[in-house]
Order: structure tokens, then C-alpha cells, then sequence
């Protein structure tokens, strides 16, 4: 079974509103064993609506939209639904019973107008919507010499649309053959190098017509290998898979740090947690882009209930808490200038100085300083931005430095990229070279 999932409404093709529908809807499908093929969104046009409708019901088994069950005048998608599959809209009772019931309840007269939301293409049926005034529609679309393709048309609120899934749309799908495959997705993720150079890496596993599949595509300079394996269970899905994340980290080595939700912040802060090490960061160009994510990271993994202290805690001294949960992050500075440089973190000014604050001299000595300020075991550091020139053939380089008890490891990376990127690249590129040296450790 194929599915095409629809977005409707003008403030989602206008780029006001994003479709999130859509995507967790896909999402939902892969759970079941069904391939969406195509995202389609249409503005509040009764002809474009109707024709995007045909198209995905001649071409997709299961069509979900979402948005236009208002009451409102720009709220198509019944007269879209009629006028698509050649029928007339009827009142559904029990649809307006559901509405009527709704007002009752929140002790409000209904207006008039929302008997509109009663009228169904003839031979669909009511989806529930427990909270909601927009009842859902579902429909069975004969197609000559195929099976039929299934409607459902849902409201664009989240809340609603996601509780009318788990209420009755998953059941129903369910009873259509759908969860009777399984689709799994593994994430496979990589730095250091560019998407067609690891791709270039691969033995042809980025091909169309291979299983199990694999994608390859950039976010926020990481590059992930998407693994898509369909099978009659999870299990199946997983042991055709497995092979091929092998044969990726055979082939990537070190440029692969995680898999699906990890980000590199999460393995330095897991690397750091098992040999009970802390580490301290000091950052001018990434502006405490590196610190941020470490903080996330660090209280990611080691979450747990807070309690509010009473008035007379308060009061009383702080004590230390033996079993609280090891933060292998001690803390972060940022400068933003040369004075900041040397009042913050006592960098001698001289080094300023004699080689400049985008320099890896500097470079190297935030890391120690912010090391001894923290009392940490490493100390990460990021150097200033160079002055960038997008037409020079030799670009600049940005400076990062690890400091550690046994001495100070420099490293430097061409400062060349889209500027809306830049400082979310050097950011990682720092906790890569972390990853990387607490992993050789």
C-alpha cells in the first residue's frame, strides 16, 4: 500500500505555517508498513484542490489530508471531495449531532454556518472527532481493474488530527491490510567530510533499485545515511539492515559518530560520562554555540525530577548531593573581544599580540586557561572567526585546541562555506576533534 498525504490551506502555501501534519502522519504510516510517495500541499482553491485530489487518488492507495473541515468560506475540502469523485454533498445526522453536542457542551449557541461542517460527499463516512467541531470524512474511491483507494480527510489542528488517528484511522487502516509489513529506518551519522566524497566511499550502496535501501543527504553539515528495510516484522527489518551499517562504518571508519537521534554532542558528552572526565569549553567565534549543545547533552543525560526547595531550605547552607548524577560538562566562557580575552581567561596579552586573536597560539591557550579556570580534565576551545574573503583561492583557517593534563592538541580547518552555516560547522568540528581524541584515549 502507497500513500500520499495532503496539506490544504493557503497559510501553509504562503510559508506562514509549516506542514507539520504531514510529517508525523509519514511517520505514523512507516509504523504500519505503508511507503508515503508523496507530501502534496494546495492553497484554499476549490479547482486546484480538486485537481491535486484526482491526482493522488489515480495514483496513491490511501490518501490522508488534513485542513479546510471549518466552517468558514475558504474551507473547501468537502466541496473539493464532492466535486473529485463526482458526488453530491448530503447532511450527515450524526455528524451535526456531533457538532450540536460539542457547543452544548462548552455552553455556547452554535452559529448557523457550522452546519455546513454536516455536509459529506454522499457515501462517505463520519470520522470521530471527540474534541473538535470538524467531524472527519472517510471514503472508498472505486478505480476500474485496481483496488480502491482509501480517503480520509482530517482537521489541520494537531491536537485533533493526531487523536482522531489513535481514536479510529489507525484501526481502520489496519482492517484495509495495513501493519501487516513493518518499515524501519536507521540513521546513520557522519562528519568530517562532504555528502559526495562519502559517497564516493560507499560500494555502491546509494542505488535506487538496492535492498535494503539507503539515502544519503546533508543536515547542518552532518551527513546522514538514511537504511529503509521492509519485512514482515521489526526483526526481519533490523537483520536486513545490519549488514549494511556494518559495511558503512568498514567503510567510513571514524567519520561516523552516531546513529538516528545522536548528535556528536551526545557521544562526546557519553565518551567524557565513561571515563569520568569533565571538560570545560572557551569560545569567540561559534559565540557559545558549542557550550549550549554540551549543556543540552549533558542534562539529556542525566535528567531527572526536580524538587522545589521550601523557604527554609533555602536558607540553609548548600550541600553537596553525593548521588547526584555525574555533568561531565563543567561550564563555558564566551569573548567577544581581545579585552574580554585576557579578563575572562588571563590570556596574556602578549600572545594577542605577537599572533593575532584568529590564531592557533590563542587557540591554544583558551583551551588551557578555561581548563585551570573550570579545574576540569580537558579544556575545548574555539579561536576567533579569520576575516573571510569568498573570492581568495586560499581560504583562512579557524582554530580549535584540546588541553588536557598531558599538554595542549591544536587543530585547524579551512574557514570556507555558506555563511549561514559556517559557525554551526566550526561548532561541531570542535566536538569532533573532542570525539576523536577522547576516543583515541
Amino acid at each position: 500500500m502507497n500513500a500520499e498525504t495532503l496539506a490544504i490551506g493557503d497559510e501553509i502555501t504562503s510559508g506562514q505555517l509549516l506542514d507539520t501534519n504531514s510529517q508525523w502522519l509519514s511517520q505514523r504510516l512507516g509504523e504500519l508498513g505503508v511507503r508515503v510517495l508523496y507530501h502534496t500541499t494546495v492553497g484554499d482553491e476549490l479547482a486546484a484542490g480538486v485537481a491535486v485530489f484526482r491526482q493522488a487518488i489515480d495514483r496513491a492507495d490511501l490518501v490522508i489530508a488534513t485542513g479546510g473541515l471549518g466552517p468558514t468560506a475558504d474551507d473547501l475540502t468537502r466541496g473539493v471531495l464532492a466535486e473529485a469523485t463526482g458526488r453530491r454533498l448530503v447532511r450527515n445526522d450524526a455528524a451535526l449531532a456531533h457538532i450540536r453536542e460539542i457547543y452544548a457542551r462548552r455552553r455556547r449557541d452554535m452559529p448557523p454556518r457550522n452546519e455546513v461542517q454536516a455536509m459529506f460527499p454522499e457515501g462517505s463516512r463520519m470520522v470521530a472527532n471527540p474534541n473538535g467541531t470538524a467531524p472527519g470524512i472517510a471514503m472508498e474511491i472505486a478505480r476500474p481493474g485496481r483496488g480502491p483507494c482509501h480517503v480520509f480527510a482530517l482537521p489541520g489542528v494537531p491536537a485533533e488530527m493526531k487523536e482522531m488517528w489513535a481514536g479510529s484511522v489507525r484501526a481502520a487502516l489496519v482492517d484495509r491490510g495495513a501493519g501487516r509489513r513493518v518499515v524501519v529506518h536507521r540513521n546513520i551519522k557522519c562528519f568530517g567530510a562532504g555528502e559526495s566524497n562519502v559517497e564516493a566511499m560507499l560500494p555502491d550502496l546509494v542505488r535506487r533499485d538496492r535492498v535494503p535501501r539507503v539515502g544519503i543527504t546533508a543536515s547542518r553539515t552532518t551527513i546522514i545515511l538514511r537504511i529503509t528495510a521492509e519485512g514482515a516484522t521489526a526483526a526481519e527489518c533490523e537483520a536486513a539492515i545490519a549488514p549494511t551499517v556494518a559495511t558503512i562504518h568498514e567503510c567510513l571508519g571514524d567519520l561516523v559518530f552516531g546513529q538516528d537521534d545522536e548528535e556528536l554532542e551526545d557521544v562526546v558528552v557519553r565518551l567524557l560520562t565513561r571515563r569520568n572526565r569533565t571538560l570545560a569549553v572557551a569560545e569567540w567565534g561559534t559565540a557559545g554555540l558549542v557550550a549550549q549543545w554540551l549543556a543540552l547533552a549533558a542534562a539529556r543525560a542525566t535528567c531527572r525530577p526536580k524538587i522545589s526547595p521550601s523557604k527554609e531550605a533555602l536558607a540553609e547552607p548548600v550541600a553537596l548531593d553525593v548521588n547526584a548524577p555525574f555533568n561531565p560538562f563543567s561550564g563555558g566562557i564566551i569573548v567577544r573581544d581581545e579585552q574580554a580575552l585576557v579578563r575572562a581567561l588571563d590570556v596574556p596579552w602578549a600572545v594577542v599580540a605577537e599572533h593575532g586573536a584568529a590564531s592557533a597560539a590563542v587557540a591554544e591557550a583558551m583551551a588551557q586557561a578555561c581548563r585551570r579556570r573550570f579545574g576540569a580534565d580537558y579544556g575545548l576551545a574555539v579561536s576567533q572567526f579569520p576575516e573571510r574573503d569568498p573570492a581568495s583561492a586560499e581560504p583562512p583557517s579557524v582554530h580549535f585546541a584540546l588541553a588536557t593534563s598531558e599538554g595542549v592538541r591544536p587543530k585547524s580547518v579551512p574557514f570556507a562555506g555558506h555563511l549561514a552555516t559556517l559557525a554551526v560547522f566550526c561548532a561541531k568540528h570542535a566536538l569532533d576533534f573532542a570525539r576523536l581524541e577522547l576516543g583515541a584515549r
